[in-house]
């Protein structure tokens, strides 16, 4: 459809828009499409993580219709961990059952509880889709705090990537707003949500000190083991004085008093 007016301008203020995450994209075609579903919806920030066919992509260009604002402003990174280090609330686009504990969303809700997050903050919230043909892996998954699933016709659920980006950003364009920042009360005392980065940095102090104490029986074991960690941590979403205080816990338990600034409680 076409029908684009250059010289509309919005009246009212979007937002805090989500940052949309593509994992492993294998088209140039495809981003573009989904740069071109982004913008419909106002929705301008993208991240990819690891293009098949490089960036940047003129493939992606030709098929963006236009969309290039996101296109130039894309940023590229070497892994999923990378991408969400800098957002505080993760969802993982998934339709398949992944063994793992985390609250699974529908669009509709997905796009309320962003909107929430968002009032009267600077909540940065991303959305994560995985590979056309096989979608997110586990690992990738784990490092959301919960699922985004599209409810569709179960008979036949399957979706391009343009697809499943343009339904998404579409529900957080159109969701009613029942919440008003004056409405909103957060107690977290003077600490904030705690990045996903920070999270990743009390997670490498674990790592460490249960690889030096001989936790892990196995190197088969060692990478769920790890992955099921991760998968506490961002599913229990921790401010930043929770992730300080369990850097002390565990300098103090290991007798390392000194480590650094973050060991204090």
């Amino acid at each position: 459809m076409a029908g684009t007016d250059t010289t509309v301008k919005s009246s009212k203020p979007i937002p805090l828009a989500p940052v949309i995450i593509l994992v492993g994209p294998q088209l140039g075609e495809n981003i573009g499409m989904c740069a071109r579903a982004m913008l419909n919806c106002a929705v301008t920030e993208l991240r990819i993580v690891n293009p098949r066919d490089g960036w940047p992509n003129p493939s992606a260009t030709a098929s963006s219709a236009g969309a290039t604002v996101v296109l130039e402003n894309a940023k590229v990174y070497t892994s999923t961990k990378d991408a969400v280090a800098d957002l505080e609330f993760v969802l993982a686009t998934t339709a398949r059952e992944r063994g793992m504990v985390k609250e699974i969303y529908s669009t509709d809700s997905a796009a309320k509880e962003i909107r929430h997050r968002n009032a009267g903050s600077t909540q940065k919230c991303g959305i994560l889709f995985g590979p056309e043909r096989s979608g997110l892996e586990n690992d990738d998954v784990a490092l959301a705090n919960a699922i985004l699933n599209i409810p569709l016709n179960p008979g036949f659920s399957s979706l391009n990537l343009a697809q499943a980006v343009l339904l998404v950003c579409f529900s957080w364009l159109t969701a009613d707003n029942p919440f008003r920042p004056e409405e909103i009360v957060t107690e977290m005392g003077d600490t904030s949500p705690a990045t996903k980065g920070e999270i990743e940095m009390l997670l490498a102090h674990i790592e460490d000190e249960l690889v030096k104490n001989n936790f892990f029986r196995s190197p088969d074991q060692k990478p769920t083991l790890l992955r099921n960690i991760r998968n506490f941590y961002f599913r229990a979403a921790p401010t930043q004085q929770d992730v300080r205080t369990m850097h002390g816990i565990i300098s103090c338990l290991t007798g390392k008093r000194s480590w650094g600034n973050k060991g204090q409680l």
